[in-house]
């Protein structure tokens, strides 16, 4: 498979950030009244999922195979022998495939970031799935997280096969903490005067400029989730935006108190710019930070490095102390009027099996056990094959720190919660990302800053429901 398959949110969970612009919503509106019409392969009820999987199929937004991409590749085609994949491998990108859509240029399936899928669903351009699964017999509420299918389900139906979660936690840096005298229970997201305290221990500045953070909250990578840890919603339970709510204050008032205690957040954002994340002088290295928000790929940058980090991790806790994470990842969807559903349909489903996720645990092991890397196990979204491949080869690293860490992330895998599905879920991401930017910088309240997010994303709302 494609790095984007195996890897999408090894990139410091950054989401591609585009938004449909007026033309290309227009041209998907005109696709969404003729694709309706049961044109080509019509709606998923013209389809015949059961059918046996034959002939070409294009698939598009695959780049750079890898070892667990490949093995479930791999997997898929020994399971559908009699079909041809060809694999676009090419970037999603949200722009151009409304362009491609409204041109009758069509891929069978498409990869996604999960934000997008119900602003698809809602526009009429992509395929529920019930049927499909059906057919394949494949129960969406077992396979996969609640959280993790919940970001896809709309409408009462679900539109995409789900694919990977790394949750967030804390990575400590025990040399760090320990030089200043703060034990793992002061980081704690539930006690803002206590982590507060932390922070001031650990913090050191320059001339005003911070040398080592106590914490780093990601601020902006990680906006939804101080939000919704700290009992804000995004969306109703229709998927109206909702980020003038009033319960989302509290997380935007924890974030800013972190960020002032630390230099503000314009420095901190400039002392973060600069690390050097993925190299040898990244922040738990270099003693850079003492604690800091991380998704579960991190800790595969940091396992190069074990000899020279002392690590452990916590949960994030939400405001009533509990473990707290969001469901962040990709989804496969069909598209209307594709050419190969049937295909399409087994191809995903197939690609997202238990079969297929432990073919791809078997690969990295053999991949770890080839390079001496430590095996920090694969999130794939569904619990079975993370509980299976975690039993058989996740084993210890030899550094109880580090092999701390990696529990942390699956224990706190099963406290997930979903972003919320709504037609302008990217665009919910993208305009609360630019209020907790104003609102740090001082450039709104933080009331202004999510009343102008509010109307933005409801402006979005309203394209991507015109024709529903």
């Amino acid at each position: 498979m494609t790095r984007v398959l195996a890897r999408a949110d090894d990139r410091r969970n950054i989401m591609r950030n585009r938004l449909i612009g007026a033309a290309a919503v227009a041209a998907a509106s005109a696709i969404v009244l003729s694709g309706c019409s049961g044109d080509d392969a019509g709606s998923a009820e013209d389809v015949d999922f059961t059918a046996a999987p034959s002939g070409t199929l294009a698939a598009w937004g695959f780049e750079n195979a890898d070892d667990v991409g490949t093995a479930r590749l791999d997997f898929a085609a020994e399971q559908m022998p009699d079909v041809e994949v060809q694999l676009d491998a090419t970037a999603f990108d949200s722009q151009k495939f409304t362009t491609r859509i409204a041109s009758g240029d069509v891929p069978d399936v498409v990869q996604m970031d999960r934000r997008y899928v119900t602003q698809y669903a809602a526009q009429g351009l992509i395929m529920p799935l019930d049927s499909c699964y059906d057919a394949r017999e494949v129960d969406a509420d077992d396979r996969w997280y609640e959280s993790v299918v919940d970001d896809v389900r709309y409408d009462d139906q679900v539109w995409g096969a789900p694919q990977f979660y790394q949750p967030p936690a804390i990575i400590l840096n025990k040399r760090v903490m320990d030089a200043a005298g703060v034990t793992a229970a002061e980081i704690d997201t539930s006690q803002p005067d206590v982590l507060l305290g932390a922070i001031e221990k650990m913090y050191v500045a320059s001339g005003g400029v911070p040398t080592r953070l106590g914490f780093d909250p990601v601020s902006t990578g990680q906006s939804a989730l101080w939000i919704l840890g700290s009992g804000g919603q995004l969306t109703d339970d229709d998927g109206v935006p909702t980020l003038d709510d009033p319960s989302n204050l509290a997380g935007m008032e924890l974030l800013q108190r972190i960020n002032d205690a630390q230099g503000g957040f314009a420095q901190v954002k400039s002392f973060t710019d600069a690390f050097d994340t993925f190299g040898d002088a990244n922040q738990y290295v270099t003693d850079q930070v003492g604690a800091q928000v991380n998704a579960q790929w991190y800790p595969n940058v940091l396992s190069p490095y074990i000899d020279e980090i002392d690590i452990e991790a916590v949960p994030f806790r939400d405001s009533e102390g509990e473990p707290f994470s969001v469901s962040g990842g990709q989804a496969f969807v069909i598209p209307m009027n594709a050419k190969n559903p049937a295909a399409a349909c087994a191809w995903v489903t197939e690609l997202t099996s238990p079969e297929a996720w432990n073919a791809a645990g078997e690969a990295r092991a053999e991949t770890r056990a080839s390079d001496g890397g430590a095996n920090t196990g694969l999130f794939t979204g569904s619990p079975e094959p993370d509980r299976s491949i975690r039993e058989q080869w996740v084993t210890p690293s030899g550094d109880a720190g580090f092999d701390q860490v990696v529990a942390t992330y699956y224990d706190v895998v099963d406290y997930g919660s979903s972003f919320g599905s709504s037609p302008a879920g990217q665009d919910i991401q993208n305009e609360l990302n630019n209020a907790v930017t104003a609102a740090l910088l001082g450039d709104k309240t933080a009331e202004e800053a999510l009343a102008d997010a509010q109307g933005a994303a409801m402006r979005a709302y309203d394209n991507a429901t015109a024709n529903g």
